[in-house]
C-alpha cells in the first residue's frame, strides 16, 4: 500500500483515538453516563427532605455503608428495574438492612415530592418488613442541592421531553460520605454487592470497568436500553488494524534499506 494511501488512514486514527482519550481523561464527556469520582466525599451539609416530608441532612444519614441510588419516580424506563434489583439484593446478599448497610434513594427531578416518594417506597414496603423498611430512604430536593449532588457523584443526565435519559448505576458511600464504589445496570451480583460494603466500612475504594462500559455500550432513547455501539467498537478496530499495519510497513522499510 502506498504511502499516500496510508497516511489519511492513519491520520483518521489518530484523531479516533484522541477523540477516545479525551473522553477517558474527562476532558470530552458524554451528555449522559458516570464520570466514576472515586475517593470524592459527598458534601455533607446538602439539605433534602425524606418521604415523612422531614428534612434532612446527607451528613447525617451517612452513619453506615449506603448504597446510593439516584432515580426519577415518574421514570417510565431504567429506574423500577433499578429499585427491583437492589430489592433483590436486599434478599440474597445475606446482610442485614439497617445492622449491616443502609439504602438511600434521591430523586434527581426537583418537581418529585415527599408524596411521590412514599408512592415509591410502598412498593418496596411490599416486599420486605416496615422495620427494615425503615432504613431505605426516599429523598427528594430542590435544583440546588440536586445538581451538588449529582456532581459529586458524577451523574449525568439528559431531560428529554417529560422524561430523562440517564445511566443506570448504584453508588456505595463509606461511613464518612466517601463514594467508594461504582456499580452499573439493574441487576446486581449479591456477591459484588456485599464485597462493595464491606469494603466501604472499612473506607477502601474499588475502581470498576466503567470506561469500558461506557465505550462499548450506548443509550438507546427510543428503546429505554443500553444498546451496542457498534460503530465506536468498529471505529476501535479499524484503529488497531491501521496502528498495525504502520508497524508492519516500518518494519518492511527498515529491512529494505538494511
Amino acid at each position: 500500500m502506498k504511502t499516500r494511501t496510508v497516511l489519511p488512514v492513519l491520520m483518521i486514527a489518530a484523531c479516533l483515538l484522541l477523540n477516545f482519550h479525551l473522553q477517558s481523561q474527562g476532558v470530552i464527556s458524554p451528555e449522559v453516563g458516570v464520570q466514576e469520582h472515586l475517593d470524592t466525599l459527598i458534601p455533607p451539609g446538602l439539605t433534602f427532605t425524606n418521604e415523612q416530608n422531614i428534612k434532612v441532612k446527607l451528613g447525617d444519614l451517612f452513619t453506615k455503608p449506603t448504597i446510593l441510588t439516584l432515580v426519577y419516580f415518574d421514570c417510565p424506563g431504567l429506574c423500577s428495574p433499578l429499585l427491583d434489583g437492589v430489592s433483590q439484593v436486599v434478599e440474597t446478599m445475606g446482610m442485614e438492612l439497617g445492622k449491616d448497610y443502609q439504602i438511600v434513594t434521591v430523586s434527581f427531578n426537583y418537581k418529585d415530592t415527599p408524596e411521590k416518594a412514599v408512592q415509591k417506597k410502598n412498593t418496596f414496603l411490599k416486599r420486605h418488613s416496615k422495620a427494615r423498611a425503615k432504613d431505605w430512604f426516599y429523598l427528594t430536593g430542590d435544583s440546588a442541592s440536586i445538581f451538588s449532588l449529582v456532581n459529586a457523584v458524577g451523574f449525568k443526565s439528559k431531560k428529554q421531553g417529560n422524561d430523562w435519559i440517564h445511566p443506570a448505576v448504584i453508588t456505595i458511600i463509606s461511613p464518612k460520605g466517601k463514594i467508594t464504589r461504582y456499580l452499573y445496570g439493574v441487576n446486581f451480583l449479591p456477591f459484588d454487592v456485599k464485597m462493595a460494603i464491606i469494603e466501604a466500612g472499612k473506607e477502601q475504594s474499588r475502581p470498576t470497568i466503567n470506561r469500558l462500559l461506557q465505550f462499548c455500550f450506548s443509550y438507546d432513547p427510543d428503546g429505554r436500553r443500553y444498546t451496542l455501539a457498534v460503530t465506536k467498537i468498529s471505529a476501535t478496530i479499524i484503529i488497531f488494524l491501521a496502528v498495525v499495519l504502520f508497524i508492519g510497513l516500518m518494519v518492511r522499510s527498515k529491512k529494505r534499506n538494511k
